[in-house]
C-alpha cells in the first residue's frame, strides 16, 4: 500500500493560525472559510487532518492552554513569594496581545458559547479551568506554608475564587477601553488576600 502524497503544510502553525481566529471570534462566530483562509489550507485538508471544525476547534483549545495559560501557570510556580506571584499571574492575565484590543480568554469565550449539554467541549472546558484552579490552590498551599495566609484560609475555596476572578478579568478586557478598571480589580483582589494573612498574634 503505498502512501498519500505528503502535507504540503504545516499541521501545528494552521493550528495556532486557527486558535486566533477561534480566540477573536469563538467557535460559532468563526466560519469555516474564514478558517481556511488563516489557516492557508483547502477544505479537504482540514477534514482530513483534524477530521472536522470541532476536531480543529479542540487542538486549537489545547494549543491556547499550553501557549498561554501555561505561561500563567509557570508564573504562578516561580520561586519566591506565592502571593507576589498571584498578582504577577493576575497582571501577566491583563496584558492584552494586541495594544489596541483584548481577545480575552478563549476559554471564556467558549464558555459563552457551549453549555454543559454539549459534553465533548464542556468536558475539555472543565478539563483546562480545573489545571488552572489547580496551579492556583498549590500556590495559595505555599503561601500557608510561608506564612503569607492565615492558617484558617482555605486553598481550595481561594483558588476557586482566584480561577473565576481571572476569568471576568480577561473577558472584561474583550469591551473594556478603560485599563484603570481592570487595575481595580486586581487591587481588590489582592487586597482580599492581604486581609487573609497572618493575625498578628499568630
Amino acid at each position: 500500500m503505498t502512501r498519500g502524497p505528503a502535507k504540503q503544510f504545516d499541521p501545528a502553525e494552521a493550528v495556532d493560525q486557527a486558535m486566533n481566529v477561534f480566540w477573536a471570534k469563538g467557535y460559532v462566530g468563526a466560519g469555516l472559510n474564514e478558517l481556511l483562509d488563516a489557516m492557508g489550507i483547502s477544505r479537504k485538508s482540514l477534514y482530513d487532518t483534524y477530521g472536522s471544525k470541532r476536531g480543529l476547534f479542540l487542538q486549537a483549545l489545547d494549543h491556547y492552554v499550553e501557549e498561554f495559560v501555561g505561561r500563567v501557570i509557570k508564573t504562578l510556580e516561580s520561586d519566591g513569594s506565592p502571593l507576589k506571584n498571584v498578582r504577577k499571574a493576575f497582571e501577566q492575565l491583563d496584558a492584552p496581545r494586541n495594544k489596541s484590543f483584548s481577545n480575552g480568554c478563549l476559554i471564556g469565550v467558549t464558555m459563552g458559547q457551549f453549555r454543559s449539554d454539549e459534553p465533548e467541549i464542556a468536558e475539555a472546558i472543565r478539563k483546562h479551568l480545573q489545571a488552572i484552579e489547580d496551579a492556583y490552590y498549590r500556590t495559595l498551599k505555599r503561601a500557608l506554608k510561608a506564612g503569607e495566609l492565615n492558617p484558617k484560609a482555605n486553598p481550595r475555596d481561594l483558588a476557586r475564587m482566584l480561577t473565576a476572578t481571572s476569568q471576568g478579568l480577561t473577558m472584561r478586557r474583550r469591551i473594556d477601553e478603560n485599563p484603570a478598571k481592570s487595575r481595580s480589580i486586581i487591587r481588590a483582589t489582592m487586597a482580599l488576600l492581604d486581609a487573609l494573612g497572618p493575625s498578628p498574634s499568630s
